[in-house]
Parts: structure tokens; C-alpha cells; sequence
């Protein structure tokens, strides 16, 4: 809200600072206004700061800063930095944390310095520019954020391989998640030591990415307003771009107001499902959409244990994913709700617009600074619960684990 942050020297109003920073924090990318026209230089390095310290984590942050400080972590600190990164070791949370720094710096630095060399080169832009749009770009994609310092986001570059490659790689590598990435480390040549969490988090990504690139190319190969007056290349390109993107980051080469009902109802399955745990992406995440498919393919075949890669499930972890699954549904239903109350817009673009905000991805078919102010409060808050996650909120209101010294009878009640 302050003066700085406008070119104009006026202060933004309160309901538009507070969408615009929720939306970075939550590495979201919902936008009310014109980030590169209404933001001045400073209101633009301010998002971009929230967009860094969502994406890397309040509590991973906070561990960070106490190693830095004081050389040492309390075990308080290091139990937070357990939770945020989902290590399942306790002696792992010191290098864990020092990996995720060493890693995002270098990522967002070879991708900045990418984008910097194209847009200069190839796109004419003066260096000063050139390098701050990259700087910019790396931070956003490889936080899965989706804010752009162009106007058209990225619809000036469609079908471009050496600015939409770079974003694509930024996107894939912060949406799997930081365990995935420290897995892959540790064992880069021996796959079968990797966890069960990343081979179901890898596996799962690329079939979700090459399910929606078919869609999307399927879709929109010849609707006019989208990929219909594009080479067979640029084609498909921008629906593979679009795939890796609508499942977390939120940036666009097309107008997504313009896509068809299909390509629409396909993205919004993909932002639900997201991308890996513990990064950068949001949704109720890959692996969670993976134990409940699953867990149905084995009640349909009446096996007793739901498996995968010569593994058990547990049942704890099919009742969470359950949990997880069920509540992010439950959140979207309400908030369409209570959007269709003060709205008056149609209700496929009020729910596009809901999947969107809760799973932090940033597409939107361009009403969301039409919402009245009640419909954007929704959205702040679905982008605030979506990058906590919402199975972690109803998780963090119980004081302590309890378990029942006894079981009642059992009864079955008939189901179907």
C-alpha cells in the first residue's frame, strides 16, 4: 500500500494490496490488476520477494535463518523444518534445508541468466530490462507462481522454445517437491533406492503431463481463437507448455477465456490434482490423487491391500489422501457457493476461478477483477488455505495426538 509501490505515487487500496500479496505469498498468481502497469519497480520486487518466501517456506525460512544465525538448530526448529519439507528424518533436516537453498539459487540463477541471454538476443530488449524480466520469470516459474511482468502474461511468446523451455524445466523441477529433488540427489543412478514417494510423484507427473498434453492438443488444435492459426511445431509446443503449467504455475500462451469447454474442464481436474508434496505447487497433490486411484483399483478388485511398486500402502496413509481429497472438495463447493451468492457471473467461470485460487495455480478466464469485493475475499482465502493445505489446517487445530484405549463393536452399514 505504499506510495513507492505505484508509479503514480498513490497508494493502492487496501482490498487490491492484500489480493496481490496473498496471491504471492501463496505463490498463486490471481491478479486484480495489470501487474506490470499498476506496479511500480518496487511493487513489483515486493511481489517478487513474497513469491521467493512463499515458494521456499515460511518455516524452511525460519530453520535457514536460525542455521545462519546461530550455527546450531533447537529441536523445536528442526521438528518445523520436518514439516515443511515431509523429511522423514530427523538427523536430514540440516542438509535437507541447506540443499533446498543451494538448489533453488542455482535453478532460478541458470534460468534468470537463460531468459536474460533470449530476450536480449533474440528479442531485442536492453539488457537492464532484459535481465530483470528473467530475473523476474525464474523466480515466478520455478516457485509456481505465474505472475509475469508483461500485460499478455506470456501470449507474446507462444510457440517460442527459448523462452518457454527454460519456464517449463522451472515449473516441472519446483512443482515436484523438495523430498523428490533430495531422493534423486542422494541416489541419482540407482532408481530402485529412490522412495516410494518419488517414484509415485515422477510416475505420476509424467502421465498427468502427457494426459494433458493430448487433451489440450486434442481440444484445441483447430479452435481459432487459441492454436487453430498455429504451426504444427508451435502447436504442439504451447499445449505441452500448457500442460506442465496448468497443474501448478499459471502462466499462459493463449487466452484462457477463449478455450474450449473440454480444455477448461480438463484444466480444472489438473490444477485439482497439483503436483509433487513439500514444492513449490499446490493442489491436494500427485501422490494423493495416486493412493485414491489406487485404493479404488483395489476395492474394484478385491484385493486386501492397496500396492504399488512391491509395496504396501498403509492404511493410515489411504485414510489422509481420503481425508486430504475430501476436504479440498468440501472447500471448493463452499466457496462456489457463497461466489455464486454475490456473483452474477456464469457458474463454469466462478468455478474455474475457485479451483484455481485453492490450488494455488493462477489460470483465470479473466473475471477476477470483476468479482465484487465479498467474491475476491473468497479467493484470498482460498489461496490461503490451499498453500496450507487444508488437511494440514485441520490438522494443526488439534492440540496433540490421541489415541482411544478401546474400540466399539462393529457394524456395517450398507454402502451404494
Amino acid at each position: 500500500m505504499l506510495p513507492a509501490a505505484r508509479p503514480e505515487g498513490v497508494g493502492a487500496p487496501f482490498m487490491t494490496a492484500l489480493f496481490t500479496a496473498t496471491s504471492a505469498l501463496s505463490v498463486t498468481g490471481l491478479i486484480v490488476v495489470d501487474t506490470p502497469v499498476y506496479w511500480s519497480f518496487f511493487g513489483q520486487l515486493v511481489i517478487l520477494t513474497l513469491i521467493q518466501i512463499g515458494g521456499f517456506g515460511v518455516m524452511t525460512a525460519a530453520t535457514l535463518l536460525g542455521l545462519l544465525v546461530s550455527r546450531k538448530l533447537r529441536l523445536t526448529t528442526r521438528l518445523l523444518a520436518q514439516a515443511e519439507t515431509r523429511n522423514l528424518n530427523l538427523g536430514d533436516i540440516r542438509p535437507a534445508v541447506k540443499f533446498i537453498l543451494i538448489a533453488t539459487v542455482a535453478i532460478e540463477a541458470a534460468m534468470a541468466l537463460w531468459l536474460a541471454l533470449a530476450l536480449h538476443g533474440v528479442h531485442a530488449q536492453p539488457w537492464g530490462q532484459a535481465v530483470w524480466n528473467g530475473v523476474f520469470h525464474s523466480v515466478s516459474a520455478f516457485n509456481n507462481a505465474g505472475f509475469s511482468t508483461y500485460s499478455d502474461n506470456l501470449m507474446g511468446f507462444g510457440g517460442d522454445p527459448l523462452i518457454l523451455t527454460p519456464i517449463m524445466l522451472g515449473v516441472l523441477i519446483g512443482g515436484i517437491g523438495f523430498p523428490v529433488m533430495f531422493d534423486m540427489r542422494n541416489s541419482p543412478r540407482s532408481p530402485a533406492r529412490w522412495s516410494i514417494h518419488t517414484r509415485i510423484t515422477l510416475w505420476g507427473s509424467l502421465i498427468l503431463l502427457l494426459v494433458g498434453w493430448a487433451g489440450v492438443a486434442a481440444y484445441e488444435w483447430s479452435n481459432a481463437a487459441t492454436l487453430g492459426a498455429a504451426t504444427t511445431g508451435e502447436k504442439l509446443l504451447d499445449s505441452l507448455f500448457y500442460s506442465v503449467v496448468a497443474r501448478t504455475a499459471g502462466f499462459n500462451t493463449v487466452d484462457i477465456g477463449a478455450l474450449t469447454s473440454g480444455t477448461l474442464a480438463l484444466t480444472e481436474g489438473l490444477m485439482f490434482i497439483g503436483g509433487g508434496s513439500a514444492g513449490t505447487a499446490g493442489g491436494i497433490k500427485v501422490t494423493t490423487f495416486v493412493v485414491i486411484v489406487l485404493a479404488i483399483w483395489a476395492e474394484l478388485r478385491g484385493d486386501q491391500d492397496v500396492t504399488i511398486f512391491w509395496r504396501r500402502i498403509p492404511s493410515d496413509t489411504q485414510r489422509q489422501a481420503l481425508a486430504i481429497s475430501g476436504l479440498a472438495v468440501a472447500t471448493v463447493f463452499v466457496a462456489v457457493a457463497i461466489l455464486v451468492t454475490v456473483s452474477t457471473l456464469p457458474l463454469d467461470q466462478l468455478t474455474f476461478e475457485a479451483v484455481s485460487a485453492f490450488a494455488t495455480v493462477g489460470l483465470s478466464t479473466g473475471i477476477t477483477d470483476d468479482l465484487p469485493a465479498e467474491g475476491q475475499l473468497v479467493l484470498i482465502i482460498l489461496m490461503w488455505l490451499g498453500r496450507i493445505g487444508a488437511f494440514t489446517f485441520a490438522a494443526s487445530l488439534a492440540l496433540r495426538p490421541y489415541r482411544q484405549p478401546y474400540r466399539l463393536p462393529e457394524e456395517r452399514p450398507i454402502v451404494g
